[in-house]
């Protein structure tokens, strides 16, 4: 007998749940079956989560880390991939902006506390201090001893370790390949270990979405379908004007000669909602349809495929202010510049797999003390957004190509 893929499992898991939940609101609250129930459902999804954190700081630290390194292996293009890690920053950066922009402005979960959430919003009040302090205590926790930022899962300590170790790696070349080499296998390792809990996911999901659920009331619904609708319309402005804006500035390319050289690849990427399987296509349109040089194509696409996430970004983004809006927390100025660091480097090295996207998720989360458990709002939703934001990353991934070689094309691209 043919076993469903993971995706239609989770969708399974998640459609169960969300029947249980509706089935266990209809009961009494104080009956025996209703409490064991939601007391069962809080042990099944706080396993999955807490098996999703175990992995996470390996994960992340080990990504981060590969991602730079692997930067070495194109050292002799110093302009081509400094430009291209200009305008990935710059197109990424402006997306986050969008992002929280989006959410700030239009605000979806407004007004609808989840009581799931309370211990989470306890626990971020009790953490609440004035602006300058909590400014200093942030940068006093940026660089901390790496193995005890490892041990306590000091999320933005470990980024930093692992950004300043990815650099120390491409200084050094090939002295320190072994340790590259080390760290490879480790995240493969760690891919291999979500892998496993991932399923996990469909009875996970399935116990978080009936204690969410049983516990809410439609209202949340609205919430939802108003988040879906800011978040999909801002990733198609930024994909239909902010990116070929971009694009026109540099190249003066129109956006319909684009569309009609890269739609082959972006339909693909809507279809298929993965960078990493549409790669072979995008590089063909890159290449044939689009005329970048093939150097300048096989060095851009590929690394943007893992480290060009426009879209992405853009949705934890925004993601990060809904979810702190249910649980009745309201994110500052510094909460959201945490949330605009980690979002943005967290898609470095990450592979385009859907159970490192929900991790990264989970990352943004726990780098500003909000709830985990608001994965089980996310992630049934996820499908439906991850459509255009895989567009947008494919696009921007084509379009940064054709930039960079127009701001490269008076350099010699061989060997010094």
């Amino acid at each position: 007998m043919h076993r469903p893929s993971l995706n239609t499992q989770i969708l399974i898991g998640c459609l169960l749940g969300i029947a249980g939940g509706l089935w266990l609101a209809t009961l009494p609250t104080a009956t025996p079956l209703v409490s064991n129930s939601l007391y069962g459902a809080k042990m099944l999804g706080n396993l999955f989560l807490d098996l999703l954190r175990v992995i996470l700081v390996p994960l992340v630290f080990s990504s981060i880390v590969c991602g730079v390194a692997n930067l070495r292996a194109h050292q002799q293009m110093h302009r081509v991939w400094i430009a291209t890690l200009g305008f990935f920053s710059l197109s990424m950066t402006i997306a986050i902006i969008l992002g929280l922009g989006a959410a700030s402005l239009f605000r979806p979960g407004e007004g609808l506390q989840l009581e799931m959430f309370a211990d989470a919003t306890r626990n971020y009040q009790a953490r609440q201090m004035p602006l300058p302090d909590y400014i200093a205590q942030f940068m006093r926790g940026l660089f901390q001893n790496p193995f005890k930022a490892l041990a306590d899962g000091d999320i933005l300590a470990v980024v930093i370790i692992a950004l300043i170790l990815g650099i120390a790696l491409v200084v050094g070349g090939e002295r320190y390949k072994n340790i590259r080499n080390l760290l490879q296998e480790l995240q493969e390792l760690c891919l291999l270990i979500v892998g496993w809990i991932m399923r996990l996911a469909p009875f996970g999901l399935a116990a978080l979405l009936m204690q969410l659920v049983a516990t809410q009331n439609a209202a949340l619904l609205t919430s939802l379908a108003h988040f879906i609708a800011v978040v999909t319309g801002t990733t198609l402005f930024h994909g239909i004007v902010i990116l070929p804006l971009l694009l026109w500035l540099v190249t003066r390319m129109s956006p319909l000669r684009f569309w009609k050289g890269s739609r082959e690849a972006m339909i693909t990427a809507f279809a298929t909602s993965s960078s990493a399987a549409t790669l072979p296509i995008t590089l063909r349109c890159t290449e044939q349809h689009l005329h970048v040089k093939k150097d300048i194509a096989n060095f851009v696409v590929p690394l943007g495929a893992t480290v060009n996430m426009d879209g992405t970004a853009l949705y934890e983004a925004a993601a990060a202010l809904f979810v702190a809006r249910l649980a009745g927390i309201e994110l500052d100025l510094a909460h959201q510049l945490i949330i605009f660091f980690v979002a943005m480097l967290g898609a470095i090295g990450a592979p385009g797999i859907p159970s490192v996207g929900m991790l990264s998720m989970v990352l943004v989360l726990e780098s500003v003390g909000l709830p985990t458990a608001a994965i089980a709002i996310l992630l049934p939703i996820d499908r439906i957004l991850d459509t255009v934001r895989t567009a947008v990353n494919v696009q921007g991934d084509m379009i940064g190509s054709l930039i960079v070689q127009k701001l490269t094309e008076s350099e010699p691209l061989t060997d010094q």
